[in-house]
């Protein structure tokens, strides 16, 4: 149970899974540190370099994680992988001597990591792939339904509702492919000792026929991970630098959704809203309050996560020469948080997406408001077409526009239709008929109904 007499991070229990948690937890930190150091002792064994029962050994005790005796033996040596490996030793009667030879400590670190971050990616690509599934639903459900768009937060020209959201699942798609080629190229330090050169490794081969890289191979196949082909001390910090750059980009994507559903929640609007269940409190103060709570944490949480890249950043640019340690503190940080974050964020948004109210009313009265306006280009062009000079029925078109717009910031219907279709000079070439029904705004939607549920065709909903 978490103590709540003391500081907890939000992310200890408000934000992020239970299963994202559990993979940034303590425990199944050091159970990776000894999955790796149990990996290294069997390729030494098979190697001739340690006895195969003194790996067998470790292996029976590397789930024996003891996290109260380690914390006691590093609040004496300070030095965390060192009480692990102590407590790991006194466990393991044939096997304990050799725990750890000739590693250094991000031999074992930092090919946990690695494992421990194409963890949390795999579910961070299983999670998105279930939110581009929502709104693959809600692109099909809304392909058809016009609504008006805006440019420049103003009334523009007609979409669709599937369109719209078809966009927020294109820029959600391309963060699944990044985050699913940053997974795919993650690797290890491997085995290569205090700076990187397998030194210590070579003198427990000499005589031996194998070779380092044999030795690497073999530790890093039964951790089922690629080794970069060279390392310092650690593996290249831009890795870390990469990741969360895909994290970012994915909290861009959800941002806006986000953002955009804020203004489409907000009543002069009134189209989108989304969901507020019977008994949930807008606002202490203001009873009728029906705040997009979920969408301004999505967009509170999106805008930290933003941040964090440019500390990987630092810590990439700042690993001088073989190795500094003013990048550790600051990773036990970055990296949890950062997944949890984006954990939160695609959680969030998967209720939100699944759940999405669209107020068809709203979106009539809006198109029917506003859309006469934007059918006014496919007014002009049709008068074009009839032999009318597009400079002169574009000036006259503007005209009434103007008055129209007018008469609707006072309040009144507006009047625009009306006005044009009783324009002599346009009646010259159209019927007031034909005027009335060019300006139905609803006809003028392109290919935006065809193109969103092609783009649905193309998700990973699978």
């Amino acid at each position: 149970m978490t103590d709540f007499s003391t500081y907890q991070s939000p992310f200890s229990w408000r934000y992020g899974s239970a299963q994202m948690r559990a993979l940034w937890s303590e425990e199944h930190k050091r159970r990776l540190w000894r999955r790796v150091w149990v990996a290294l002792a069997d390729a030494q064994a098979e190697l001739g370099i340690i006895r195969r029962e003194q790996a067998d050994d470790l292996r029976a005790h590397q789930d024996d994680v003891d996290i109260a005796r380690a914390l006691a033996i590093e609040g004496e040596i300070h030095h965390d992988l060192m009480a692990e490996l102590k407590v790991f030793a006194q466990q393991c009667d044939s096997g304990g001597g050799i725990i750890h030879l000739g590693a250094t400590s991000m031999d074992i670190e930092d090919n946990a990591d690695a494992l421990r971050l194409r963890q949390s990616l795999d579910h961070l690509i299983t999670q998105a792939r279930k939110l581009l599934c929502a709104f693959g639903t809600q692109i099909e459900k809304f392909a058809d339904v016009p609504t008006i768009a805006f440019t420049h937060l103003q009334p523009a020209e007609p979409t669709t509702i599937g369109y719209r959201l078809a966009q927020y699942a294109q820029d959600l798609f391309i963060d699944f492919e990044q985050l699913s080629s940053v997974r795919a190229n993650l690797c290890g330090k491997g085995v290569k000792g205090a700076v990187g050169t397998s030194a210590s490794y070579g003198e427990l081969l000499a005589g031996k026929a194998s070779t380092i890289a044999e030795l690497e191979a073999l530790v890093m196949r039964r951790l089922d991970l690629e080794a970069f082909p060279v390392a310092t001390q650690v593996y290249a910090r831009k890795q870390d630098w990469l990741v969360l750059n895909a994290l970012a980009g994915l909290a861009q994507s959800l941002y806006k959704f986000a953002f955009d559903l804020r203004l489409l929640q907000s009543p002069p609007i009134g189209e989108w809203g989304e969901p507020f269940r019977a008994q949930q409190v807008g606002s202490s103060a203001m009873p009728f309050k029906r705040n997009p709570i979920n969408a301004e944490k999505m967009g509170s949480l999106a805008r930290w996560l933003a941040a964090l890249p440019r500390v990987a950043w630092d810590n990439a640019a700042h690993m001088l020469l073989e190795r500094t340690l003013d990048d550790s503190a600051n990773r036990r940080l970055i990296l949890p948080e950062a997944f949890l974050c984006a954990d939160e964020l695609l959680m969030t948004a998967q209720k939100i997406v699944e759940g999405l109210r669209v107020n068809e009313v709203a979106v009539a009265k809006n198109l029917r408001e506003y859309g006469t306006f934007a059918a006014t280009e496919r007014l002009l062009m049709t008068l074009v077409q009839r032999g009318a000079s597009r400079q002169e029925m574009h000036e006259r078109i503007r005209e009434h526009a103007m008055t129209a717009w007018r008469e609707i910031t006072q309040g009144h219907e507006n009047p625009l239709a009306d006005h044009l279709s009783a324009d002599e000079e346009l009646l010259r070439y159209l019927s007031a008929g034909e005027v009335r029904a060019l300006l139905d705004s609803s006809e003028h939607l392109g290919d935006a109904p065809e193109r969103a549920r092609a783009f649905v065709r193309r998700l990973p909903v699978t």
